[in-house]
């Protein structure tokens, strides 16, 4: 088949590695520009050669799957630093228009994030001044959303009040200014949508909540798409960095002409009504968004699904929400009455024992794998009877690349006869497996924290700055994740797992990148 070029939103390996990843696990070709084509956190790609490298890759290609922050900014966070005007960004998505004219077969799925605003005091991803008013700039944010939709409590518009006078007029003026060009662009995507030049649009919701700049955005742009009749074709919903995963999903199951069906499972009852931390709807409406923006839909029952994804959802939502590296007697109550693991551990067996095809999204903590129930399925020897598994950062990012990989992995075991295969492109798909449980449960919710505890005071430097010592941090936390590898994923076996080429991409510990060999 015809190559699939694909444009992603940074250089991170959740962006830049996990959809070729998945795509290793196929039968398709996914292209993808070269490393020195990207930035470096701050600073923006190459975006006059990226552009050139997209055109003509696109040329020969027969579909594109392309990330508009990187093609209009240079990348996520440039995204939220640029000084860029509406009309320079126009002129920069002129390239799509410019794709279709030379290769008019060409499909185009894009996709282009509504702009964060978090919730606390740091500035290593957002400008200078978000370290002194983050916090009050998110939440001048909310306020304002509220007292347009609900109105405000006397005590709300007072505090309202208080906010703007403390934000100097220079700082809101340009963080909202930034917000208006980049909602300015997704107007101009959902018009291209219109216009044809792009065949499907996911616009997800960058760390958001049920209130704040966000929100108000998302709903001007899902009045405009749904005055364009393009409810279809343009998804709004929470997520980020899975996107790429997502959309290579989508692209397959068109391929394939692959319809799949999904059967969700919940270790919580309340977990589908919950709002996870970081998004802005209930879990259960989340997953919905992810499965119909992959090119699935829900099923009725687990025995007509071509497959079974299992969903470790919380039991509360929003701050009440556990993060990974928090200890477990320091959760919320509700995660020790209104979950119950080990029904849901037997579960995923007995779906596993009638030959259905089981995924799991681990989403009941924020930022790495709920370590009680990891434990427990590798006590029990389940882990191998997982055929896709991710619990990184957000919700939306755990469930996006869990149901891509699924939905792949599921077309070829229902083709081969259910379990999984021994050639190449199964062993690159178990592979996958094996990265995100090292990466999800191994380093984010554990060695992560061992790093910032035990080799940041020994060797120096700081969570967000490791610049100073990375070759002996990375070799310190390559060592760390083998060892976890050799405790819990043995059976895996007979082969065995190695980690190789340990990377902190943006010098510091909150995302780490690394080679998996298994053999």
């Amino acid at each position: 088949m015809p190559a699939i070029v694909y444009v992603p939103l940074d250089e991170r390996p959740c962006n830049a590695k996990y959809p070729l990843q998945i795509a290793a696990a196929s039968d398709l070709e996914l292209v993808a520009p070269p490393r020195g084509l990207l930035g470096d956190k701050k600073r923006p790609a190459a975006v006059g050669p990226l552009r050139a490298w997209m055109l003509d890759e696109a040329a020969r290609a027969d579909r594109l799957i392309v990330s508009l922050d990187m093609l209009a900014y240079g990348g996520i966070v440039p995204s939220r630093l640029h000084h860029l005007t509406a009309e320079q960004c126009r002129e920069r998505l002129d390239a799509l228009a410019e794709c279709k004219r030379r290769n008019p077969r060409l499909k185009i799925y894009a996709f282009n994030l509504i702009l964060r605003a978090p919730a606390y005091d740091s500035s290593d991803e957002e400008p200078d001044y978000y370290a002194q008013y983050g916090a009050r700039l998110a939440r001048l944010g909310a306020l304002a959303d509220k007292r347009e939709r609900d109105g405000l409590t006397d005590g709300e518009a007072a505090e309202l009040k208080r906010i703007e006078s403390e934000v100097p007029r220079s700082v809101s003026d340009d963080f909202i200014g930034r917000r208006a060009v980049n909602a300015a662009v997704n107007r101009m995507a959902v018009e291209l949508a219109e216009a044809g030049v792009i065949d499907f649009l996911a616009i997800p919701l960058d760390d958001n909540a049920p209130y704040g700049f966000s929100a108000g955005e998302q709903r001007r742009l899902l009045l405009a798409v749904e005055r364009a009749g393009l409810l279809d074709r343009v998804h709004l919903y929470p997520g980020a960095d899975e996107a790429g995963c997502t959309l290579f999903a989508r692209v397959f199951c068109e391929l394939k002409r692959y319809a799949p069906e999904i059967y969700v499972r919940y270790s919580s009852t309340a977990g589908p009504f919950v709002i996870p931390k970081y998004e802005d709807r209930s879990l259960g409406e989340s997953v919905k968004s992810h499965a119909a923006a992959a090119g699935a839909c829900l099923a009725d029952s687990s025995a007509e699904a071509d497959f079974v994804l299992m969903v470790n959802a919380p039991p509360v939502g929003q701050h009440a929400m556990a993060e990974a590296p928090q200890r477990y007697g320091e959760r919320h109550a509700a995660y020790f009455s209104e979950t119950n693991l080990r029904e849901f551990a037997a579960a995923i067996r007995r779906y596993a024992d009638k030959g259905r095809i089981v995924a799991l999204a681990d989403v009941a903590v924020c930022n790495g794998a709920d370590e009680p129930l990891m434990k427990l399925l590798a006590g029990t020897g389940l882990l191998p009877r997982l055929a896709a598994y991710a619990g990184w950062n957000t919700s939306g990012n755990s469930l996006g690349t869990a149901i891509a990989h699924a939905i792949v992995e599921s077309y070829y075991r229902r083709a081969e006869g259910g379990g999984p295969g021994e050639d190449e492109r199964a062993r690159s798909s178990r592979r996958f497996l094996l990265s995100r449980l090292v990466e999800d449960w191994g380093y984010q919710a554990v060695v992560r924290g061992e790093a910032a505890q035990s080799d940041l005071p020994a060797l120096g430097g700081s969570y967000f700055d490791v610049s100073g010592v990375l070759e002996p941090m990375q070799e310190r936390i390559r060592a760390r994740l083998e060892t976890f590898a050799s405790r819990y994923l043995q059976d895996f076996g007979p082969r065995r797992v190695r980690i190789e080429r340990v990377e902190l991409p943006w010098k510091r510990l909150f995302e780490v990148g690394f080679e998996l060999q298994w053999n």
